[in-house]
């Protein structure tokens, strides 16, 4: 597994497609990755589909309301429009740049609307800058995420299996 420098900012995601490790940035958006971080230890985004894949572009899961594979309230017509019981976040832009493996908050055209949804970028996808909230960086598995299901929507959608916070994990 990659050397993970800060246990406590950096998630173990497992997918169908297999595991992928993201070191998360509070300096740069505090707000942000104390969400990812509140609700990776409730469990709340274990089970949850990739309900947004684009090819060349990025792979957007973290609808926790209607994305969710393993709950009553999963409606897959609906993944990608609800977010957490939490209120929405204040942005957090950055001069951050969207390249490959990056992590960013998924949000309404309301740029206070993050909730829970986040992205993963395949490739460069710099247009992005200064417009989302960058939270972290894939540093090992973005082979993984190269193989998730395309799709808008996904018929049969990759999901999140377990997304943990690395210091949670023995």
């Amino acid at each position: 597994m990659a050397e993970i420098k800060d246990r406590e900012n950096a998630l173990i995601m497992e997918t169908t497609k297999g595991p992928v490790v993201i070191e998360m940035y509070p300096d740069l958006a505090p707000g942000h990755v104390a969400r990812i971080k509140e609700l990776a230890r409730e469990g709340a985004y274990d089970g949850v589909v990739f309900h947004r894949v684009i090819d060349g572009f990025m792979a957007q899961t973290g609808d926790v309301k209607f994305g969710n594979s393993s709950k009553p309230t999963f409606a897959p017509s609906r993944a990608g429009m609800g977010g957490s019981d939490k209120p929405d976040l204040k942005a957090e832009f950055s001069n951050a740049n969207h390249g490959r493996g990056t992590c960013s908050m998924a949000r309404a055209q309301n740029p206070n609307s993050a909730n829970s949804q986040f992205f993963i970028c395949f490739d460069d996808a710099s247009f992005l800058n200064r417009q989302y909230t960058v939270w972290g960086q894939v540093i090992e598995g973005m082979e993984n995420v190269d193989k998730i299901k395309r799709g808008e929507p996904v018929q049969d959608p990759d999901k999140i299996v377990s997304l943990k916070v690395a210091a949670d994990v023995k």
